[in-house]
């Protein structure tokens, strides 16, 4: 992983645009989802928080840290944090040491919790935030490299030099490898190419569909409105999708999954969910309260 970008990267890096991006996290985790960038949906990868073609506001980093589902996302979100302390003196850190502090308390992540403790302890040291970069890079690695194999897979099945059932079987045991240590955002992005791609034959997307269908509730749900909300993924195998659903998951998740996908498609806006879940929580509680009147 790469550190700081320098002052010339700065200059050039855009800032995110809309309404305030920490809100949109803080909104993404209510709704129980992975976070994403506002306006294309795109899910956040390790490498967002230090690239220079884009600046992720120090509330939005620190949200991230806190509430990101993908643990590895969590913990780059900390690094720049910790490096922007660093680089202030003792009077001007007070503020960082809180946040890192607040931090600690609230993340969903025990690594970004061992993070700020060891970062806090150090008092802000550069080289031990080069560590943790460090650890980061060597738990991420291995899951990428995977991936790239993967992908030469994905290559030779659209070639036609495997058959259907070799692909499945790399498929499966891909997801096994990189199962939380590959960036969730581009293990989704594999998933879109599969589903999307004309030259991948439906049988083998019916097959991915099943599988998916065994991830956990989190996880299946991204991935199954992504293909559902996605236009470049044809009829026949939308079509499947929602018939397996259907088939195979309870209506509950079921009424998730597309509501999701209305979310992703921009039909309903986040918010609306949060407003219909909270009724629905007060209607239950006063329901509850009326049951023992």
């Amino acid at each position: 992983m790469t550190t700081q970008m320098n002052a010339s990267q700065a200059t050039t890096a855009k800032p995110v645009q809309g309404i305030g991006l920490a809100d949109h996290f803080l909104m993404c985790n209510k709704l129980g989802r992975y976070l994403t960038f506002q306006g294309n949906g795109r899910f956040l990868i390790t490498d967002d928080f230090q690239s220079a073609k884009l600046h992720i506001p120090r509330d939005a980093q620190a949200m991230a840290s806190i509430c990101s589902k993908d643990e590895l996302v969590a913990r780059a979100a900390l690094m720049p944090l910790a490096h922007r302390a660093a680089n202030l003196d003792d009077a001007r850190r007070e503020a960082f040491e809180e946040l890192f502090e607040l931090i600690e308390k609230q993340t969903l992540s025990p690594q970004v919790r061992t993070g700020a403790q060891a970062v806090l302890q150090s008092g802000f040291r550069e080289v031990r935030i080069r560590e943790l970069e460090a650890v980061l890079s060597d738990d991420l690695n291995p899951a990428r490299t995977r991936y790239r194999k993967f992908l030469e897979t994905v290559r030779f099945l659209i070639e036609g030099k495997i058959a259907s059932g070799t692909f499945i079987d790399d498929f499966v045991d891909f997801t096994k490898s990189v199962a939380g240590r590959l960036d969730f955002g581009i293990y989704s992005y594999c998933l879109d190419r599969i589903f999307a791609t004309p030259m991948i034959p439906l049988q083998v997307k019916k097959m991915v569909t099943i599988e998916v269908l065994r991830f956990p509730p989190l996880v299946r749900r991204e991935l199954l409105s992504n293909a559902l909300a996605n236009r470049g993924v044809d009829r026949s195998t939308k079509d499947f999708i929602r018939h397996a659903i259907a088939l195979h998951l309870d209506k509950s998740l079921a009424v998730e999954i597309e509501l999701l996908e209305a979310v992703k498609e921009q039909r309903i806006s986040a918010q609306d969910i949060q407003k219909s879940l909270t009724r629905a929580n007060t209607a239950a509680a006063y329901s509850g309260v009326s049951g023992r009147a």
